[in-house]
């Protein structure tokens, strides 16, 4: 079971998607995203597989992300931050976001 401890340790936060990319190098179909977490963190990048969202569906998205876990290299790309999202069988990753508007960088709790 996890603590209260570890759960604090997880810095997750808002983010707004800033840009999507094709990401054809990837094995597993996915989008390159640029996501603004605002001033204090800046522009992240992440490799997503969200297919099942058009790129005009996640622009300008809200999504909440992991942002201090280690950066991982994807076919090549640096990814610096993991999107959240609930499994669905039939569609894979659904993502979380907040239910109302709220700025990039604001800590989940």
């Amino acid at each position: 079971m996890a603590s209260i401890e570890h759960f604090e340790a997880v810095d997750m936060r808002v983010g707004r998607v800033a840009a999507v990319e094709p990401f054809p190098e990837a094995r597993n179909p996915a989008w390159k995203l640029t996501i603004d977490f605002g001033p204090d963190l800046g522009m992240r990048r992440s490799s997503a597989q969200l297919t099942h969202y058009p790129a005009e569906a996640l622009a300008g998205r809200l999504v909440v992300a992991v942002v201090n876990v280690p950066e991982r290299r994807i076919a090549g790309f640096c990814s610096e931050v993991l999107v959240l999202g609930a499994l669905d069988p039939d569609r894979g990753v659904v993502l979380l976001r907040p239910e109302s508007e709220c700025a990039p960088g604001a800590r989940i709790a």
